[in-house]
């Protein structure tokens, strides 16, 4: 892979990584803090947060996509 392939992989990661931002810039100001069964413990300055049931939603929805994905290429 040559530096136009590198180039193209770049421009390509970048494009992906910011739409993933605007999602959840958008999502953020639409309200969302998360599912319930997401954890949240603060204590004083500090705040913990453990997405587990937002973890969860995501790998069924990225699975179900991935899985078109693939079929529908062969």
């Amino acid at each position: 892979m040559g530096f136009i392939g590198i180039g193209k992989l770049l421009v390509f990661a970048g494009l992906v990584m910011a739409g993933a931002g605007g999602v959840i810039w958008l999502a953020g100001r639409a309200g969302f803090t998360g599912l319930p069964g997401d954890i949240k413990f603060s204590r004083g300055n500090s705040t913990v947060f453990i997405p587990i049931a937002t973890s969860i939603a995501l790998s069924i929805l990225l699975t179900i996509l991935l899985n078109l994905i693939v079929r529908f290429r062969r």
